[in-house]
């Protein structure tokens, strides 16, 4: 397996540790970058069985082909790689080999060990050559991007007018199946950004396939790797891929996002520093068994910052869960006491409605008392004088009260039976509502008007005699 990030054969893009996903990839700087090969066994006798062939003067591409298990095609050529691209020992052997030539090879003996195995490594070029490069190449793509501006300009890309981004995958995907079968890894059918976004959501690598129609290695890669099942059950279960044409508007815009240098052109995506970034790039045509131990690299050396995104991820998630129970017990507890609160408030409002139909009751019965008394007090002065005692047509009448006390008064024969009723309405101990009740025989005395008989008969005309005895009976209940 290979340190990190190149291609296999004919490959031109390595593993970026950094570059933002829309963002065009810098060239190394001085300091940064290394031209390197490298020969890696898993055993170690069989990797000093290819220190004895290097020391025996053999070349070294010819033994990395023969003894190498990682760019055995490319005489273990690896390219440029960054700072920061390698797992550490690897890189720090690199940087510490001083320039070199096929011809006079400067390798590190003893190999050096990684977690892929033992590696010779061997410098070509340093960071001086970026140094006197630096300014040629500022300048080359300075006046690149003003003549493409300009272009743009005079002759507009038709390809820059994205209106319709699902059909232009759909559409992909339709002419792949087409030319090469239907066997391949699974496609996202939808848009570069919601690829983005499924992927950032699901904390997983999102690996995106920049298709070449007229490129002459796009056929060979397209058969020989991507089709492969090897390869196809690695991208299935490993990621989410997304391939689009650069003849399609999206996939010309995703093109211009990523800054490809030839095709095929592969790029690894992660979440990373909380923004979606590339983490490798491949570019060139490269077998199924490379391609699978490059991503496999890609996806090692970067699984630490997508295991602290998850547990980052998971504590926002149980944070929030956390501050959504404290937020729901509050609301319980807040919840209760205002029930609480309506609770007191309605048993407050109900006593004092209770004090206040009583008081209201009071002030209801102190005024009925004294209209009662008023009234008691103007029959009292509206009665007739009682007649002598000696007068012939005086009638004494003894009043049995219902509290069993006697009352005793005369009055006339002419007088109406209301005068009898007005005297005894008049005294305290009579009840508020009464009727008078001869006592043989049993009869109810009329002494007030009536529909039938709006005016009561006299004492004469009621039967009384000149001495009679009446009970007062209480009516105040019915």
């Amino acid at each position: 397996m290979p340190p990190k990030g190149k291609g296999g054969k004919g490959a031109k893009g390595a593993a970026s540790g950094g570059a933002d996903a829309d963002k065009k990839e810098k060239a190394p700087k001085g300091g940064t970058a290394v031209k390197v090969r490298h020969i890696l066994c898993e055993k170690h006798g069989k990797c000093m069985e290819a220190m004895e062939k290097l020391k025996a003067g053999v070349r070294f591409s010819e033994v990395a082909t023969q003894y190498s298990e990682d760019k055995a095609r490319q005489g273990g050529d690896l390219g440029w790689m960054t700072r920061g691209s390698m797992v550490g020992p690897f890189q720090d052997a690199a940087f510490a080999l001083p320039v070199s030539s096929m011809d006079k090879p400067v390798y590190t003996d003893p190999p050096v060990k990684t977690k892929f195995g033992y590696h010779i490594i061997m410098g070509l070029l340093g960071w001086s050559y970026y140094l006197i490069m630096l300014p040629f190449r500022f300048t080359y793509y300075t006046l690149l991007d003003i003549f493409r501006f300009a272009l743009r300009f005079i002759r507009p890309d038709p390809r820059g007018r994205v209106t319709d981004p699902v059909g232009d995958v759909v559409a992909f995907i339709h002419s792949f199946e087409e030319k090469y079968g239907r066997s391949h890894p699974v496609f996202y059918q939808g848009t570069y950004s919601q690829a983005l976004n499924d992927a950032k959501r699901e904390l997983r690598y999102l690996l995106v396939y920049l298709h070449g129609d007229d490129h002459q290695d796009t056929d060979e890669f397209c058969r020989s790797t991507l089709c492969t099942e090897e390869v196809i059950t690695f991208l299935n279960t490993r990621m989410l891929f997304w391939a689009c044409s650069t003849s399609k508007p999206e996939g010309y815009r995703v093109s211009q996002a990523l800054r490809e240098n030839t095709y095929p052109f592969l790029a690894m995506i992660m979440l990373k520093d909380r923004k979606m970034t590339v983490v490798g790039r491949l570019e060139g045509l490269i077998q199924p068994e490379d391609l699978i131990n490059q991503l496999t690299f890609i996806m090692d050396a970067n699984q630490t910052y997508l295991m602290s995104e998850r547990l980052e991820r998971e504590e926002r998630n149980q944070t929030q869960v956390l501050r959504q129970q404290q937020d729901e017990a509050y609301l319980a507890s807040l919840r209760a006491d205002q029930e609480k609160d309506r609770k007191k408030r309605e048993e407050q409002e109900q006593r004092r409605q209770e004090e206040e139909k009583v008081r209201m009751s009071a002030l209801a019965e102190e005024r009925r008392r004294r209209t009662l008394e008023e009234e008691k007090e103007r029959k009292s002065e509206c009665l007739p004088p009682e007649p002598p005692a000696d007068d012939s047509e005086s009638v004494k009448i003894v009043f049995k009260l219902p509290n069993d006390t006697r009352v005793e008064r005369r009055f006339l024969f002419e007088q109406s039976l209301t005068v009898i009723y007005d005297f005894l309405f008049s005294l305290k101990e009579t009840p508020e509502k009464f009727q008078i009740v001869t006592n043989f025989p049993r009869r109810i005395l009329p002494c007030l008007p009536t529909e039938e008989q709006p005016n009561p008969p006299t004492l004469k005309e009621a039967g009384l005699s000149r001495s009679e005895v009446l009970f007062v009976q209480d009516l105040t209940d019915d």
